[in-house]
């Protein structure tokens, strides 16, 4: 299960390196996996239902990248209001009516999502385990990763040395809202249906996982390999609060305290 906030959360260090937050992501999440379910509920096509749902999600990334940057609404407000934007305009779209995908199930796309790999290792892990690598490697090996830790840094000497800091933020909200489609549909494979909420108790989690695992809200320090770790922390900590006899109920408050 650490699987879903994980690829949220790899991609999230990307914005918070820059100093920047977003609060959309579970609502662009939601709205990602409701164009995948109605779309192959449908019509049974995943292909394009799959291509419907990544590119709402890049679409949405882009519309925070871009507001962002070129408008200049600081990305903590307008990222609350698109978060209310989007599930609100999820609760139109359904009238709080659920989606099934039974007819998903058995299909050689719902095994190469969430199947199990070698009869035991959940697919979506590996997934996570892919998505991580890959951009681990572009934050500390590529040139897009340098970038985004020098904007983060100091952005004024960034823009001296000629990067162009507006296309780099956006590229990172884009790929957030890439990642936050992905999730979307893993978790919907995952679970087989659609729910209005879908999505919506990613925020904690996700955020939380970042900022423990070393990435500084403040900008320019961060590491993947610390949100991993982070995730597999957050991850852990409903199944231990149950093995030590505690009910669900302590979840939230614990998770607090451990941020904290």
């Amino acid at each position: 299960t650490v699987a879903f906030s994980g690829i949220l959360a790899v991609a999230a260090t990307f914005i918070v390196t820059q100093g920047e937050i977003d609060l959309s992501f579970p609502s662009i999440m939601g709205l990602s996996a409701w164009v995948f379910a109605a779309t192959y509920s449908s019509m049974g096509n995943f292909p394009l239902s799959f291509v419907l749902c990544l590119g709402v999600g890049l679409l949405l990334g882009l519309l925070n990248g871009v507001v962002i940057t070129k408008v200049g609404v600081p990305s903590i407000v307008l990222t609350i209001g698109t978060m209310f934007l989007w599930r609100g305009l999820i609760h139109v779209l359904v009238e709080g009516q659920s989606i099934t995908l039974d007819q998903l199930d058995g299909t050689i796309w719902n095994s190469l999502l969430v199947g199990k790999f070698a009869g035991y290792v959940p697919a979506q892990f590996i997934w996570f385990i892919g998505i991580a690598i890959v951009l681990g490697l572009i934050y500390r090996r590529h040139r897009f990763g340098s970038h985004v830790l020098f904007v983060g840094d100091n952005p004024a000497s960034a823009r001296m040395v000629g990067i162009d800091t507006d296309m780099v933020k956006i590229k990172c909200f884009v790929l957030m809202g890439a990642m936050s489609a992905i999730a979307g549909l893993l978790s919907l494979a995952f679970n087989q249906s659609f729910f209005p909420t879908h999505g919506g108790s990613m925020l904690l989690p996700t955020l939380s996982a970042v900022f423990i695992g070393g990435t500084s809200v403040f900008g320019g320090k961060g590491t993947i390999w610390g949100t991993f770790m982070g995730v597999l922390i957050m991850g852990s900590l409903e199944t231990g609060i149950v093995a030590l006899g505690l009910t669900g109920f302590w979840y939230q408050f614990i998770a607090g305290l451990t941020i904290v």
